[in-house]
């Protein structure tokens, strides 16, 4: 049976603890974090208000008055942290879990990606090559955040790795595709934003409206497909048509 990789416990803030694996994009330590938190969510805690996960660690939201009275001459933190440390002896990668495949059309035009040109030329290739490196893989969702819905992929092809633009643009699209250094995303409402622009996609990956308003979850794999411009307005059509 695997062991688990080295961590630390440690508090944030006054009613959450964090079990960190280190800054990192790491698949294998994503998976540990995923079976940490599919476990609490299997076998939930009392007095545990959320389990979070991100790129490599999992944060445990706890209600503090609740375990105030249950701490007795420890503080919230040791007592709690104590349980917690006993029942990631439990947490096994023995068993691979279900993972949602997700299939995304993305319309690379320049007149949707208007950064695709220049990050082509920033590293001598071609848009057609940045399209093909783009869509030839799929993706690992980390983690959602930043915005609603938001999801962080990885890694991209590093000939395309590319760092975020210096001067964040006020407004970018709902549905655009970018790139900010070994990690893909796409933009799920208008909002500002300074990822490098490839592409666009149709599709609505936030909806509040809908009962799970977020398209993707951590742990999906994701794999982009290239679409034309036409392609692109007729999905777009339909989607509106049906919202």
């Amino acid at each position: 049976m695997l062991s688990i990789p080295p961590y630390q416990l440690r508090s944030i803030g006054d009613h959450a603890l964090l079990i960190d694996f280190g800054q990192c994009i790491d698949e294998h330590i994503h998976q540990w974090v995923m079976a940490i938190y599919d476990y609490f969510q299997q076998e939930p805690l009392a007095g545990l208000l959320d389990c979070i996960p991100a790129y490599s660690s999992v944060a445990f939201v706890y209600d503090l008055v609740f375990w105030r009275n249950k701490t007795g001459n420890s503080t919230v933190v040791d007592y709690l942290g104590r349980i917690i440390l006993e029942r990631l002896s439990h947490v096994q990668l023995s068993a691979r879990r279900k993972i949602n495949r997700v299939d995304v059309p993305v319309c690379y035009d320049p007149a949707l990606g208007i950064d695709i040109i220049n990050l082509a030329a920033a590293h001598g290739l071609t848009v057609e090559q940045v399209i093909n490196m783009h869509a030839s893989k799929s993706y690992h969702v980390y983690m959602l955040g930043f915005l609603p819905g938001f999801a962080y992929m990885g890694k991209v092809d590093p000939r395309i790795a590319t760092e975020r633009l210096q001067q964040p643009r006020t407004l970018v699209k709902a549905g655009s595709v970018g790139i900010a250094g070994e990690q893909t995303g796409i933009y799920p409402v208008d909002s500002p934003g300074g990822w490098q622009l490839i592409g666009q996609t149709p599709l609505r990956v936030f909806d509040p409206r809908k009962k799970n308003p977020c398209f993707f979850a951590p742990g999906d794999e994701v794999l982009f497909y290239p679409i034309t411009l036409s392609e692109f307005q007729k999905i777009k059509e339909h989607e509106s048509a049906h919202r």
